[in-house]
């Protein structure tokens, strides 16, 4: 029969023995395997120590499958082993770490190293001292103990404020060991902690296993994003293929203008991992892939931070496809494929790299959407203009010829039209801009008064919105 046999220090093996084995046959197996010697080894199951070496394994009730736990007995007891640090990350023993010879009050490496050194090991400035010294070391800090790390770079204060509350939780925890190695075996407490512990190392091995055979599995993956267009706005859109509904936050809405669209019956609350106020639900949008257009719903979400979220309803309606091997959305009604967007194209609430705060994202969207407002605002004025300048065309030429009027004969400036139609300076200038700007702008766009017009007021909007 298979007997397995477990330690506290999680060392586990198997034996192939007879029911009839004696515990002091059994032991001398144990040895073998484990490098103890039999007479330190003490044998425990269910609760019951194996104290008597002449029975046998059948008078103690073992059969094919149970377990055994063992544990060296000692007549001194050595110092504990020290545990992992809080939060599962190892304990550091500082004292390996060299220290030069200018941190140690000048002292030659023929010199002794003083006593108030040794004494010191747990000084927080010290140690800080040790890791500036050490560069490998620190690396290792910052990947096994992030907290700490951290505290590091906060400066002496926060450094020793963490280390001395994880020195805290170590002797908190040594204490813990030392008692259960002393408690009696038959304490169900006691043998609650062991089973505790041979948990916890189960768990951080199969943790070292993880990083071992699939380091990627402990990074962090970025969400998936495309570009899209909604009523002529560009907007990246998140596909959540585990979402029920598409949904569109209010400002986002407000910069597609589709808010007059709103249909507030539809109003609720939509809950998820949070809460938040549904204002109502648009029935029908075309959205605008590549060169697909495609109709969707949207429900308005009043706070959302990303603008617009493709969830299931869209995704299963055009039969679209999420392929991670090319990285591309298929729409399957279309066949056409659009690819996701790399993390630096993803706006500033879904980036992983950066370290924007969330007023600093409210204010870059808020940027965003001026910028954007200012763009339609000029392609308005710029069609204004054209539409005034096609009035002004159309009476002209059923008007009656006469004297032309003083202030198309003498411009205000001395600057020559040139290659440009006067009549289209005029029109410019009766907006406000200067001649020059209006006759150099006609000539940087051939002549296209619709373009000028865009683009001086475009240049205004920006020079205005720098001075602020």
């Amino acid at each position: 029969m298979k007997v397995t046999v477990a330690t506290l220090s999680d060392s586990v093996f198997t034996l192939d023995v007879g029911e009839d084995l004696e515990i002091e046959n059994f032991k001398a197996f144990c040895e073998v395997e484990s490098g103890i010697p039999s007479a330190e080894i003490g044998l425990l199951f269910n609760g019951v120590p194996l104290t008597d070496n002449t029975k046998t394994l059948k008078d103690f009730g073992i059969k094919d499958g149970d377990m055994v736990i063992m544990d060296r007995i000692r007549q001194q007891r050595p110092a504990p082993t020290r545990p992992a640090a809080a939060g599962g990350a190892p304990s550091w023993d500082f004292s390996q770490i060299q220290v030069p010879s200018t941190l140690r009050g000048g002292a030659g490496p023929s010199q002794p190293r003083p006593q108030a050194a040794a004494r010191d090991q747990n000084d927080p400035a010290v140690i800080k001292e040790m890791l500036a010294a050490n560069p490998d070391q620190l690396a290792m800090l910052k990947q096994n103990n992030p907290r700490l790390a951290e505290a590091y770079a906060s400066g002496l204060e926060e450094f020793s404020k963490v280390l001395k509350e994880q020195q805290k939780k170590r002797a908190e925890q040594d204490a813990l060991r030392i008692r259960m190695m002393n408690a009696d075996p038959f304490d169900l407490e006691a043998q609650a902690l062991i089973q505790k512990e041979i948990e916890q190392k189960n768990i951080d091995h199969n943790m070292e296993l993880a990083m071992e055979a699939s380091p990627e599995s402990f990074g962090s993956v970025i969400m998936l994003y495309i570009n899209c267009v909604v009523n002529g706005h560009k907007i990246k859109a998140f596909v959540d293929s585990g979402a029920q509904a598409t949904i569109m936050s209010q400002k986002a809405a407000e910069r597609c203008n589709i808010m007059r669209l709103v249909d507030p019956r539809w109003a609720g609350i939509a809950k998820g991992v949070g809460t938040q106020k549904i204002l109502g639900r648009v029935h029908m949008v075309q959205i605008q892939i590549e060169k697909d257009y495609l109709t969707s719903s949207f429900s308005i979400l009043e706070e959302q931070p990303m603008d617009m979220l493709l969830g299931l309803d869209m995704l299963k309606k055009h039969q679209c496809t999420i392929d991670l091997k090319k990285n591309v959305l298929v729409i399957g009604t279309t066949g056409t494929e659009t690819p996701f967007l790399s993390e630096a194209e993803l706006p500033a609430c879904a980036r992983l790299s950066s370290q924007v705060s969330e007023e600093d994202a409210v204010r870059s969207s808020a940027k965003d959407a001026a910028a954007e407002e200012d763009r339609q605002l000029a392609e308005a004025i710029a069609r204004s203009a054209s539409e005034s300048s096609m009035d002004t065309s159309e009476s002209s030429k059923g008007a009656t010829p006469g004297p032309a009027p003083a202030a198309a004969a003498t411009p205000p400036s001395s600057a020559p039209a040139g290659d440009v139609k006067e009549a289209d300076v005029a029109n410019m200038m009766a907006m406000g801009f200067p001649r020059d700007a209006c006759i150099q702008e006609l000539r940087n766009n051939n002549g296209d008064v619709n373009l000028a017009i865009a683009a001086i007021f475009a240049k205004s909007l920006s020079a205005s919105f720098q001075k602020k």
